[in-house]
């Protein structure tokens, strides 16, 4: 764990910034160092906040990776040493009485209040939207192998893939963590949650089940054919996050299923102005796109200092030049009143959000499976598993049934 103080200077604030009389306030502030945001885009953006609030005083937290944030966080709850603020995760928002909850008056510019309420409360800041997945493709290999438009439909995908793969070239890139699970996500949108977006609700009432629903099996069963026939490559899933991020950007595969925040580094990229995107594709063809609105700060109940917490969480999630970094650094949509993306975003960008509004438009959004917070959500620890057993179904060390059972056994033991 490394923490970086970052104190708030006296020039500079507007006239609103709060008096400096009550002395420094000291919050401190968990944050995931990633590829998309380092520990120095945090002290940049935790520096925005304390100019305009220079009697805070944050102090950075940095967990030790990305792949451990769920499991360090709660490590840090439960032995009383959470930080004030942190970035908001599904397995410590389901620690509801851990955080201190947001007043309606508190939410009065975010477009979706309600969004991810725990028990009738909401305790992280319902900040951002994001698709996951969006599929992103490699533009020349798609020519390379006589690919020639994005594929419509899923027996398109599959033919794509198929012509990908004869050509030498690995149709989905893969990996360990969540990389793997995203195709699955991806299907249970278009198979599962366009029939069925409450499936979530009704596995908590113990109406269905994973192993007992036909509609889960038969996803599932889509998505283990597509490492059976070799179009997601086992040998990939050693890889980390960032791994998979570079291979894609390296032509090391065609398509990159993944959140919406991918376009960030794509526009980075050398080769963002040949990377497309399109929403993976249902049967029929009709468009489903997976998104999930929260992401927020949520603030410690336990919080020393609770009002200074909430004032620097609040100022995070609102102020502009922080929206606008977020947007240029991780692809976000800022789910905030009035917000509009700034004008010079790159072409990936442009491409998703784009593909998003294009999915409002059309009432075509579905949750996102695995990503969904508060109520929407599964059990603490649920989202691991579910990453793990992708995994296990393109690796082969386990079938469909045993993948299934296994989700239903893991879901009982964390009730």
């Amino acid at each position: 764990m490394v923490a970086i103080t970052v104190t708030g200077c006296s020039g500079g604030s507007p006239p609103s910034a709060p008096s400096t009389a009550r002395g420094k306030q000291k919050v401190s502030f968990l944050v995931f160092p990633s590829p998309n945001l380092p520990e120095s885009y945090w002290k940049a953006q935790v520096e925005l906040v304390t100019k305009a609030h220079p009697d805070l005083e944050v102090e950075l937290v940095a967990a030790p990776s990305e792949s451990e944030r769920n499991d360090y966080a709660k490590q840090l709850a439960a032995s009383g040493q959470l930080p004030d603020v942190q970035i908001g995760m599904q397995d410590l928002v389901a620690l509801e009485p851990s955080l201190a909850p947001w007043s309606e008056q508190e939410l009065t510019d975010f477009l979706c209040p309600t969004c991810g309420a725990v028990n009738g409360k909401v305790v992280q800041l319902p900040a951002n939207t994001q698709t996951i997945p969006d599929v992103f493709y490699n533009k020349k290999l798609f020519a390379k192998a006589g690919v020639t438009a994005p594929p419509k439909t899923y027996a398109e995908l599959v033919a794509a893939a198929e012509k990908l793969k004869a050509a030498g070239i690995t149709p989905f890139v893969s990996g360990g963590v969540f990389v793997t699970s995203q195709p699955w996500t991806a299907i249970l949108a278009t198979d599962l949650y366009a029939r069925t977006p409450d499936w979530i609700a009704r596995r908590r009432k113990g109406e269905v089940t994973f192993a007992g629903s036909p509609e889960m099996k038969a996803a599932t069963q889509k998505f283990a054919d597509l490492a059976a026939k070799g179009y997601v490559d086992k040998r990939q899933i050693g890889q980390d996050y960032p791994k998979t991020q570079e291979a894609f950007l390296a032509g090391k595969g065609a398509m990159y299923p993944m959140g919406s925040w991918f376009a960030a580094a794509a526009d980075q990229s050398d080769i963002k102005d040949d990377i497309g995107v399109f929403a993976w594709p249902s049967d029929a063809g009709t468009l489903h796109l997976p998104a999930f609105t929260g992401g927020g700060l949520s603030v410690s109940a336990t919080a020393k200092n609770l009002a200074a917490a909430k004032e620097f969480a609040l100022a995070f999630q609102l102020t502009k030049e922080n929206l606008d970094a977020s947007v240029k650094a991780d692809a976000l949509f800022p789910a905030i009143k009035g917000y509009t993306p700034p004008p010079d975003t790159g072409p990936v960008f442009k491409a998703v959000y784009d593909l998003w509004r294009q999915a409002l438009d059309r009432n075509a959004t579905v949750p996102a499976f695995g990503w969904e917070a508060g109520d929407a959500a599964m059990p603490p620890g649920m989202q691991g598993k579910f990453w793990s057993a992708a995994q296990d179904l393109v690796s082969g060390r386990k079938t469909v049934d045993q993948v299934l059972s296994f989700l239903d056994t893991e879901w009982e033991k964390s009730g």
